[in-house]
């Protein structure tokens, strides 16, 4: 008997076979005692490409979109590394008389497993699931005491598969559409359900940051007994009526009114998922998110803290004595810190221990084995994660919290102070700011009305005092960080009015823990976002790109939270893959037809981009027709010393950004967009220049993207052809009825396609037409001798 454990990376493969007792060395495995170890490097099996299918496909074109196939197909990804070990893995796996599936526990290390077995064909072999938490050796051996049928997990499997089926089709149709369409300078327009709404996001930051216009305003400070009173309520305009209220109340005493003390108790905070980890570490340490999972993961495969890619942040209570072992290695190293816990008689408080909020893994948290040499990255997030451990079985912060309300000639003020009683938990993050968050505290110590001590005061007490303005101005939002855009990602349901999608990105988020950093990396790479010291910005790129996109879905959470809601029933057995997979291919195909944008409608200047009204024309500009409803949006006519034609404007109104490059006397030629509050801002043009050197530009079909139907000629009346919203049409005075619908059969029909049909009566031959079964076919179209469309395929021909 041979028994094959398949692990995800070569180091996890190490700690297995160190228990199983599999130390002899062999090219791509470990084996002993009846075991072969053996590893994937992560995703080692993946989808097919659209040329692995067909060689024609390798040329970008929008005459073979959409890209549908009708079973998806494996191969091996990356290199000769990776294509060699796969070969070992599959040698082993079917000499194997049984299979333990190794891979991480989740959706993606079951997809990385299934991948592997499919394409090795031997799908049919005896197999066992090993779910772990922890790489020490007692999480190993109750790893392997509790295997389970890998058909447990058959569901998990479906949901994983629909995911990774799903974001191909819809990333690598939209992308392929985008490119070919926009991307006439070489440059890649990628899409994607996931990294658009994160774009989406960074760029509406920066366009509130950069139109963002401040006020000036006044505090109303008043000095009494050396406290610092603060006036309530709106605040105050930067005028003489401010100045006369202060020369009023300097007349009058000040009479406290209300005196209320309370306390208030803050408990530890909760364990560390990974995406608070990041945050943190970011926060603390300028640390990116890709920087944190890194360290993380080398600490985990160096059995110093468990499984980082995980959302839960509480512990089973089945990990008690764990916890009290591990709280006892620590004091090795912490004896200070872990003094203060009575670990014999260690709580088992429910912030920390719930089952009911512990899904595939559990909080991140130390192993117990000390570390040695780290590097300084590595130090920082063990200490973190080790910290907040410690901290969970601290006492409360306990601060007494006192407010002041008093009253000078009728205007309300007060103050307020704070006085720790306890610091509890609290003492443990004394001297853990970093050097920038020191230097943001003392910034602010000065305007924080809780860092002043307060004397006893009495209510009806009454004297003089020191009113004063204090100068101040609006301040913009503050750009993304890592940490933010993290954060941002986790709560993306916040941004979802749907009270279904609201609860299934509760539960998601926007990407997993395990992929947010990669998507953040992503952007940065393809030159959507760039890193300025901590903030992340959006570049002209971006920004040109999401004004490009005019699907909503695709810049909004909505659609991944939508997804996720399916992908977890599918999960639960609640829900059909091939029903969810049906419904992407025809997401893939709308994708496709509306990648063109919205015709420009020639009637009409547009909506208002802050009211949604009609914009009419001025004397000087185009202004919203809903003025005097209070609407102040304006569009002028000039813009950085150019004229804005009519048609510009439509454009803009209609679909946010200009098809052509505006030239601007002081930069030249430059992309206008109209931001969703109404202001123009110019993007530089891309170009193949535009992006990371080094990345190929793809194919493109030149022709298929720009072809005008303008000089078409009508193939019944030679009158000329136009555009409109749905169809290329005939527009002789009176028309002929001529049109070509610009969706057939569920194909959308494009320029090209078009201008081939009219004038040499048939086109070449096209995918992805859907007939009344639902089943895709290849055919060309041709006129008949009447002008009517109809199919030509083989064996025949039919009338559309």
């Amino acid at each position: 008997m041979v028994r094959v454990v398949v692990a995800e990376k070569p180091s996890v493969a190490r700690e297995l076979a160190g228990y199983l007792g599999a130390d002899r060395r062999r090219d791509g495995y470990l084996e002993g005692d009846g075991v072969c170890v053996t590893w994937a490097f992560g995703h080692l099996v993946g989808l097919q490409e659209p040329h692995d299918y067909d060689s024609a496909l390798k040329r970008w074109s929008l005459a073979t979109l959409p890209i549908l196939p009708a079973e998806f197909k494996l191969k091996v990804l990356g290199d000769e590394r990776s294509r060699k070990q796969y070969a070992v893995v599959a040698r082993l796996l079917r000499q194997a008389d049984d299979v333990v599936c190794g891979t991480d526990a989740g959706r993606e290390g079951e997809l990385i497993f299934r991948y592997i077995v499919a394409l090795a064909g031997v799908a049919g072999k005896p197999t066992q699931r090993l779910w772990l938490s922890s790489l020490t050796r007692d999480a190993i051996g109750a790893g392997f005491a509790s295997l389970r049928p890998i058909e447990a997990y058959d569901r998990l499997f479906d949901a994983a598969r629909c995911r990774s089926e799903s974001d191909w089709l819809v990333g690598l149709n939209a992308t392929r559409a985008y490119t070919v369409r926009y991307g006439g300078s070489g440059v890649l327009w990628s899409v994607g359900r996931v990294q658009t709404p994160v774009l989406a996001m960074v760029a509406a930051r920066d366009d509130e940051i950069r139109t963002f216009v401040s006020i000036d305003y006044y505090d109303l400070h008043t000095h009494y007994r050396e406290v610092r009173f603060r006036r309530q309520g709106e605040r105050l305009g930067k005028d003489e009526a401010a100045r006369a209220l202060l020369e009023r109340l300097r007349a009058q005493p000040l009479v406290v009114t209300k005196v209320q003390a309370r306390e208030e108790r803050l408990a530890p905070p909760l364990l560390h998922d990974l995406t608070a980890l990041q945050r943190d570490m970011n926060e603390r340490f300028g640390l990116s998110a890709a920087q944190t999972l890194e360290a993380a993961q080398k600490l985990y495969e160096g059995k110093l803290i468990t499984y980082p890619r995980t959302d839960a942040r509480h512990l089973p209570r089945g990990m008690h004595a764990t916890v009290q072992r591990t709280l006892r290695d620590l004091a090795k190293i912490r004896p200070r810190e872990t003094a203060r816990i009575d670990v014999d008689t260690l709580p088992q408080p429910p912030r920390v221990f719930d089952d009911g909020k512990v899904g595939d893994h559990h909080a991140i948290v130390p192993t117990g084995r000390l570390p040695g040499e780290l590097s300084p990255r590595e130090r920082q997030v063990f200490d973190a994660v080790a910290t907040r451990l410690i901290a969970a079985f601290y006492p409360d912060h306990v601060r007494s919290v006192t407010s002041v309300d008093a009253t000078v000639a009728e205007v309300a003020f007060r103050a307020t102070g704070v006085r720790v009683l306890e610091a509890g938990w609290k003492v443990l993050e004394q001297g853990k700011r970093s050097r920038a968050g020191k230097a943001g505290s003392q910034a602010g110590k000065d305007d924080d009305d809780e860092a002043q001590d307060l004397p006893a005061f009495a209510v009806g007490e009454t004297g003089s005092h020191r009113p004063e303005l204090l100068e101040r101005a609006t301040t913009p939002p503050r750009p993304y960080t890592d940490g933010s855009l993290l954060q941002a990602m986790e709560t993306a349901g916040r941004l979802v009015d749907d009270e279904e999608l609201k609860a299934a990105l509760k539960a998601k988020g926007l990407g997993t823990p395990a992929t947010r950093a990669a998507i953040i990396e992503t952007l940065l790479h393809r030159a959507y976002l760039v890193r300025d010291k901590k903030a992340l910005r959006v570049t002209d790129l971006g920004r040109y790109l999401i004004a490009l996109v005019p699907h909503d879905e695709l810049k909004s959470p909505a659609l991944t939270g939508e997804w996720e809601g399916k992908l977890e029933a599918i999960a639960r057995g609640e829900a059909r893959a091939t029903d969810f997979m049906a419904a992407i291919a025809g997401y893939a195909r709308e994708l496709v037809v509306r990648s063109g944008g919205t015709p420009v409608d020639g009637e009409r200047l547009g909506p208002c981009p802050r009211c949604g009204k009609e914009v009419i024309a001025g004397q000087r500009g185009y202004g919203c027709s809903g003025w005097q409803g209070g609407c102040a949006f304006v569009l002028w006519r000039e813009y950085r010393g150019a004229t804005l034609e009519m048609a510009r404007v439509r454009e803009l109104l209609q679909r946010r950004v200009t098809s052509r490059p505006c030239v601007l006397p002081d930069v030249g030629p430059r992309i206008l967009c109209l931001t969703a509050g109404g202001v123009v801002i110019d993007l530089a043009v891309p170009s193949a220049g535009s992006q990371r050197a080094g990345r190929p530009a793809p194919p493109r079909d030149v022709a298929a993207a720009k072809a005008p139907p303008a000089r078409t000629l009508c193939p019944r009346c030679r009158g000329p052809m136009g555009e409109s919203a749905d169809a290329y049409a005939c527009r002789s005075a009176p028309p002929c009825g001529f049109a070509i619908a610009k969706v057939i059969a569920g194909k959308a029909i494009t320029r090209a396609m078009a201008r081939a049909l009219a004038t040499k009566g048939r086109t070449r031959v096209l995918q992805g037409f859907r007939g009344r079964s639902g089943r895709e076919f290849a055919a060309r179209l041709r006129l008949d001798a009447q002008g009517r469309i109809g199919f030509e395929v083989e064996g025949g021909s039919q009338s559309e």
